[in-house]
């Protein structure tokens, strides 16, 4: 037990940290416009939403018409 807690947790942990150093540090190296952070897509409307889902209405699947289900 002394030896996983003395040499292999140890090396995990700095193990991991290398490699988010790696995978953080690869940014420098990438093209100029995937450097960028990734874009925000743009919220579904509320009233979409609505007519979508009818959790959102505040209503049991078994109360809608028979069309919708």
């Amino acid at each position: 037990m002394t030896i996983i807690r003395q040499y292999i947790a140890p090396s995990i942990a700095i193990l991991v940290f290398f490699v988010a150093l790696v995978a953080v540090s690869a940014r420098i190296f990438l093209p100029a416009d995937m450097a960028a952070p990734a874009p925000i897509e743009e919220p579904i409307p509320q009233k979409q939403a609505v007519s979508l889902n009818p959790i959102f209405l505040g209503l049991n699947y078994s109360s809608l018409p028979v069309e919708i289900r």
